[in-house]
């Protein structure tokens, strides 16, 4: 079957910087892994969690204007993700059900929460998918930084939240950025091992492959320098996505697919990396996105399309300087360079995107997170440090 394609028109928001004011993330914090964490997530966030599947319904119903009960029934005919999840990470499957049944919602209603990007395949929408990523890996004695901008649909104003997760035997304490009900956004653990990422609808998916959330996670709490790496690029791939990585002040981007996994490096003499949502390494593109296969020339790409514009701003801003720093992230992630495409989206309220959120990881001795709650030029951003180095 086809995927159905959508086409929603996106409002952007032309006025200049607005003063930065405080907007809070709710912070969560739970202990243990598997079930048992799940049951944590969803005792302690059950209204939230009902909320949220009743926002995700009403706006999936409204955009697809189906019943959402019928598309999530088609989703699921469409694609059998258990499988995959249940056999590379089966203790984050267990945490699923876990916050299903804390919160007394049904496993599917949870579970479609935590395949966000793959339900954005099955939907097949370019328009809605806006996240800005960069890294910068650690000079002389400036820490690295891996950062982005996270774009949702606007109904999940209101539910950003930062969860912690304590220390274990074998994992390393974890800030993760997330709604309530989804195992995770993006995050970084105590040892200074982090992720972003970027969807690119682009490339190739597979119903059999693993979905972006769990592989996320599975990174945020590893610390082995080489099995990480390892692990990106074998496992199979539920969703095109790019993964901008740190690991203690390294940073490594690579372009995933179903079917192969390209490293993206700019070789710049500052080391950076920079991403939107269009391949620029990876030619593993659905038959009917040929257009941007990064492997036809320059006049052949859509190169006026939100994702391209967006891309030039972050390499204009960040890609020659002889330094990045801590601010440069923090001015390019608010940056509205071309009015019509920014980097920070404003929520309209019209069902469009919007910047969620806005996260900087430092990797430095002492790692820590910096984000916002809502588009970095509304809100300031706020630090979160590990429990080890407060």
């Amino acid at each position: 079957m086809k995927p159905l394609i959508i086409f929603l028109s996106v409002i952007f928001c032309t006025s200049l910087f607005s003063q930065p004011n405080s907007r809070s993330l709710q912070m969560v914090s739970f202990s243990g892994k598997g079930y048992d964490l799940g049951l944590q997530h969803g005792r302690t966030l059950k209204n939230e969690i009902a909320s949220i599947i009743a926002a995700w319904k009403k706006n999936t119903s409204a955009v697809l204007k189906k019943n959402a009960d019928e598309v999530l029934d088609d989703f699921y005919n469409y694609g059998n993700f258990e499988q995959a999840i249940q056999q590379w990470t089966p203790e984050l499957y267990d945490e699923v059900r876990g916050i299903a049944d804390g919160s007394g919602q049904s496993f599917n209603d949870v579970l479609v929460l935590n395949l966000l990007d793959e339900f954005w395949v099955y939907v097949n929408n370019l328009n809605n998918h806006h996240c800005s990523g960069v890294g910068v890996p650690a000079q002389g004695n400036q820490p690295g930084f891996i950062s982005q901008n996270m774009d949702l649909e606007s109904y999940t104003d209101g539910f950003q939240v930062m969860m912690r997760l304590q220390r274990t035997d074998d994992q390393p304490e974890q800030l993760i950025l997330t709604h309530p009900g989804l195992i995770g956004l993006n995050g970084m653990n105590e040892t200074g091992v982090g992720v972003c990422v970027n969807t690119i609808m682009q490339l190739k998916a597979t119903s059999h492959g693993l979905p972006v959330a769990f592989v996320i996670r599975h990174l945020i709490q590893s610390t082995d320098k080489e099995k990480i790496l390892d692990f990106i690029q074998t496992v199979p791939h539920a969703s095109g996505q790019n993964y901008i990585i740190g690991i203690r002040g390294e940073v490594f981007d690579f372009e995933a697919s179903a079917d192969q996994v390209v490293r993206f490096n700019p070789m710049k003499a500052n080391g950076t990396v920079y991403h939107t949502n269009h391949p620029i390494a990876n030619d593993d593109v659905k038959d009917w996105f040929q257009e941007f296969n990064p492997k036809l020339p320059e006049q052949s790409r859509p190169t006026g399309n939100n994702s391209y514009a967006r891309f030039k701003a972050l390499e204009n801003r960040i890609a020659n300087a002889p330094e990045v720093t801590e601010m440069m992230v923090k001015n390019t992630l608010r940056s509205r360079d071309d009015q019509n495409n920014p980097v920070c989206r404003t929520n309209m309220q019209n069902g469009s995107g919007y910047t969620f959120a806005s996260i900087i990881m430092t990797m430095a001795d002492k790692p820590y997170i910096q984000v916002t709650s809502g588009p970095p030029d509304e809100s300031d951003y706020q630090r979160y440090d590990f429990t080890a180095n407060q």
